[in-house]
């Protein structure tokens, strides 16, 4: 899943950022209120952690410029304990709050519960032929065999199950996997797929993630198999 941070404290971006990634989240970071609000509103993400205290534009600013475009789950993040803070920020769109300093497992919890809260139809048990994944769970089976997967491959396997059928470009790839800064033209993302075909593809006669050529990848079962 994809976090927005916008934060001006350097330690609780830098704490935060590793504790997601450990987590397996694809996080972006915004150091003032101005860059949050431009990628809040340029990207798409599972849920953003907005403070209320920035430079240049406060929260509460940034967050009603993104509710005059999106719906993406805001949690709201403040220094002052004041029940006024709070009240403005939920009845001007925010969907949940925390007073630092704050839990770090608290607000992982809360995270999954608002990006689960936007994916009410969406199944958290994708299958493509005999490939299941697990996105609470994290975890992914083939043929009943569970795959031994890092969280940047299953994050990646994630990606394209969701959108199973559908070529994913390298850029579109590095966008949804990767930091929206990420230098497209590495190798990484060739890279990151050989791996997860090795693991997904290569003890099985049926393959599932495919190379289109000149156009990216798509996860999808086939019916001729050469």
């Amino acid at each position: 899943m994809k976090v927005l941070i916008v934060e001006d404290e350097q330690k609780v971006v830098d704490y935060l950022c590793a504790g997601l990634t450990e987590q397996g989240w694809v996080v972006d970071v915004a150091l003032d209120g101005e860059e949050g609000t431009h990628l809040a509103l340029e990207f798409d993400y599972d849920v953003i952690v907005l403070d209320v205290m920035l430079p240049k534009r406060d929260g509460f600013a940034v967050l009603a410029a993104l509710r005059e475009r999106k719906s993406t789950p805001v949690i709201m993040l403040t220094a002052r304990d004041h029940v006024t803070d709070r009240v403005r920020g939920l009845r001007e769109g925010a969907d949940d709050y925390l007073t630092k300093p704050f839990s770090f497992i608290e607000l992982v919890e809360r995270l999954h519960a608002l990006a689960r809260r936007t994916r009410v139809q969406e199944s958290t048990l994708i299958s493509v032929g005999d490939l299941f994944v697990d996105l609470i769970g994290r975890r992914a089976t083939r043929d009943g065999h569970r795959l031994d997967l890092t969280a940047k491959e299953f994050q990646l396997l994630s990606v394209l199950a969701r959108r199973q059928g559908d070529i994913l470009s390298k850029t579109a790839i590095t966008e949804l996997v990767w930091d929206v800064n990420f230098d497209s033209h590495t190798n990484v993302v060739e890279t990151a797929i050989k791996r997860l075909r090795a693991k997904l593809d290569g003890p099985f006669t049926t393959k599932l993630l495919h190379t289109v050529r000149g156009m990216g990848y798509v996860l999808e079962v086939r019916e001729a198999q050469v």
